[in-house]
């Protein structure tokens, strides 16, 4: 037998046993189906490998693509079993890295936002501890009114009646003391900060 003829007897030989296997996988044999999965399973972990560099994921990969074949066995359409299940594989190795990917985008994305929440809470905490300073410096009655005003949240009339002084004179403490706390705000940037607090 010429060498030709041989290498087509054999390729033939290989075709017929598949769509053997492939008829026998889609009538629900388990022999077939571990029969298919023994014979390409390591070349399949192999090609998911090489793209993936990590043994564990490629294996999963592989599990998975023969999990799908054996649960869609009467539906998949299938000419040379080999080629399909490179290409089965290729296609969720590619999955993988892009699920790797947008996890890791995500990731990052949580590092970041819990970066700038930590960066907010600094900045908040840093502008109480300045503005209770700057309070604490202003002229006696004006940082009582003040308090009063902001702390403990009574009314310019409220205030009046506890201190035995007009509204106006209330209004004019509260006012001096936001123009001082303006001033000293605007001295570190934080002067919108101040104006959304007051």
């Amino acid at each position: 037998m010429r060498f030709e003829n041989l290498i087509k007897s054999i390729s033939v030989k290989k075709l017929s046993e598949n769509r053997k296997l492939i008829t026998a996988l889609k009538s629900g044999s388990e022999k077939a189906f571990t029969e298919i999965y023994n014979k390409y399973w390591k070349k399949l972990l192999a090609i998911s490998y090489h793209i993936l560099k990590d043994k564990e994921q490629a294996q999963e990969v592989v599990q998975e693509v023969f999990i799908s074949i054996w649960n869609n066995r009467k539906e998949i359409e299938i000419d040379s079993i080999e080629g399909y299940l490179a290409t089965a594989v290729k296609y969720s190795t590619f999955k993988v890295i892009y699920k790797n990917k947008r996890l890791n985008e995500i990731e990052q994305g949580l590092q970041q936002a819990d970066s700038y929440l930590e960066d907010d809470k600094i900045e908040a905490r840093f502008l109480k501890d300045y503005l209770d300073g700057v309070i604490e410096k202003l002229p006696e009655k004006c940082r009582i009114i003040f308090k009063l005003s902001r702390e403990t949240y009574l009314t310019n009339q409220e205030i009046s009646d506890n201190l035995n002084i007009s509204v106006k004179t209330v209004e004019a403490h509260i006012t001096r003391a936001i123009k001082i706390l303006r001033i000293n705000l605007h001295k570190v940037g934080l002067s919108l900060v101040f104006l959304l607090l007051f």
